[in-house]
């Protein structure tokens, strides 16, 4: 049985690929480096592609760890379009 990581269940590449899809090595560490939660990723995944209509209509930007998986997802923008 799977379960969704909580707030305090630690964050597998399983968690991450199974929002974004496939990222390589290096961008898993990183993220995962950042201690952000299913949450974050997200969110920061909804920015990624222009989605922030999800977010609601209020303009926000970006900060904390949401703002740090976002530039890691976006570096370099070297994405498999098999997501």
């Amino acid at each position: 049985m799977t379960t969704t990581p909580t707030a305090h269940t630690p964050l597998h590449r399983h968690d991450i690929t199974g929002i974004v899809g496939t990222l390589d090595d290096d961008k898993i560490a990183a993220i995962l480096g950042t201690g952000a939660s299913v949450e974050d990723i997200t969110e920061a995944f909804a920015w990624v592609n222009a989605e922030d209509d999800v977010l609601g209509e209020v303009e926000k930007s970006l900060s904390g760890t949401v703002a740090r998986v976002y530039d890691i997802l976006t570096a370099d923008d070297d994405w498999d379009d098999d997501r």
